[in-house]
């Protein structure tokens, strides 16, 4: 069973906008705590061996602009399907506050992640081996323009919470054997907001959000293929309480080619030759993904040979300047329907192949050329 690589900056604990001093700390700390020498848990292992993998991708420039547009497809391994989920838990401060009570003022429900979102765009085949801009148009909740988000109507302001004095929360006091300690909740009437809306948006209803639809462009790569995502930063939902936007991941789809097919970053071709042609060697024109290509065919190619054209593929996702093959698989085509003149001769050069006394002397080239100029004739 595949299990799913987890985001590289949740392994790390730091957000997408994390400078690299940020990051280098937070590798240290966890390095430290999970490293097999000082951790004798079994899952520290493999935990810090994902600690390693998320630092040497996001620690490099180039890598992380990589992934920060591809997610793992774009530093060299498979990509996860769907979204890994974000979730915001509070640090230290909110435990003791919860149960001892902690001291001073507590700021009010902290700020929330606005929610990622998908969209599925399908590319035509050629679009996908040379890239393309694409605009396309979504659908998402932005931040009311009538209020700004601020759930009021324009020249009224919301008013002070008076079930939670405005904090946001309710604080309940509890004795137990080990002492008195305080239990908090965000409150139930303002929601944790500390502030009610007393004359709410009328575009909003008061939600601070309206939807929206949006045309927006993305830069697609040359190299790309299904199942790749794209992630377009902040481009998703706004957050809650001044919190950042979610991401929009963009979703590849190829469709198929009537001619080629893909296997890496080389494409596959099948291409029918005849008997003469196979056996006498030719030279043929055919298509490659930027047009017409002359292919020479050896003398003797046999039905499930391969030849190739190097560089005719696609461009690698990571380098664009490197780019795979164009394989060729040759199907030899059996003459069907014969004429009574080519099944003379045919059958005078199948009885050569037979003897070495009538083989002898026998120019097995002439015999060839007299098919080749039957074939395709009528009697």
């Amino acid at each position: 069973m595949t299990t799913k690589k987890r985001d590289y900056y949740q392994v790390l604990g730091v957000s997408q906008n994390a400078s690299d001093e940020q990051i280098k700390k937070a590798f240290r700390k966890l390095a430290l705590q999970y490293h097999p020498d000082r951790n004798k848990d079994e899952s520290a292992d493999a935990k810090f061996k994902e600690i390693n993998e998320a630092y040497h991708v996001l620690s490099d420039p180039e890598k992380r602009a990589n992934y920060d547009r591809f997610g793992h497809a774009g530093v060299g391994s498979q990509g996860s399907s769907g979204f890994e989920g974000f979730e915001n838990f509070g640090g230290f401060g909110d435990i003791f506050d919860a149960f001892f009570g902690g001291s001073g003022t507590r700021s009010r429900s902290s700020a929330t992640r606005g929610v990622d979102l998908q969209y599925s765009m399908t590319i035509n085949f050629e679009d996908s081996v040379f890239g393309i801009e694409k605009e396309f148009e979504v659908q998402r909740m932005e931040v009311c323009e009538h209020c700004g988000g601020n759930k009021s109507e324009p020249g009224s302001k919301p008013s002070a919470c008076s079930n939670c004095d405005g904090t946001g929360e309710i604080r309940r006091g509890q004795k137990s054997i080990f002492g008195q300690f305080v239990q908090v909740a965000p409150c139930s009437v303002c929601r944790g907001e500390g502030k009610v809306i007393s004359n709410p948006c009328s575009k909003c209803f008061g939600s601070g959000t309206k939807k929206q639809k949006r045309k927006l462009s993305v830069s697609v790569p040359a190299g790309i293929e299904t199942g790749t995502q794209i992630r377009l930063n902040g481009e998703g939902e706004p957050g809650g309480r001044g919190g950042s936007s979610g991401d929009l991941y963009v979703a590849i789809r190829v469709s198929d080619h009537d001619l080629f097919e893909r296997e890496g970053n080389n494409l596959i071709l099948k291409h029918k030759i005849n008997v003469v042609e196979a056996a006498l060697g030719a030279k043929k024109v055919i298509p490659t993904i930027e047009g017409q290509e002359e292919l020479n065919i050896p003398q003797g190619t046999q039905s499930g040979d391969v030849l190739k054209l190097a560089g005719k593929g696609v461009p690698h996702l990571q380098n664009e300047r490197y780019r795979g093959d164009q394989l060729i698989f040759i199907v030899v085509d059996t003459p069907q329907n014969l004429t009574s003149r080519q099944r003379t001769i045919l059958q005078e050069f199948g009885d050569t192949l037979q003897t070495n006394e009538s083989s002898e002397g026998t120019d097995d080239k002439g015999w060839f050329n007299k098919v080749k100029d039957t074939l395709g004739t009528d009697e």
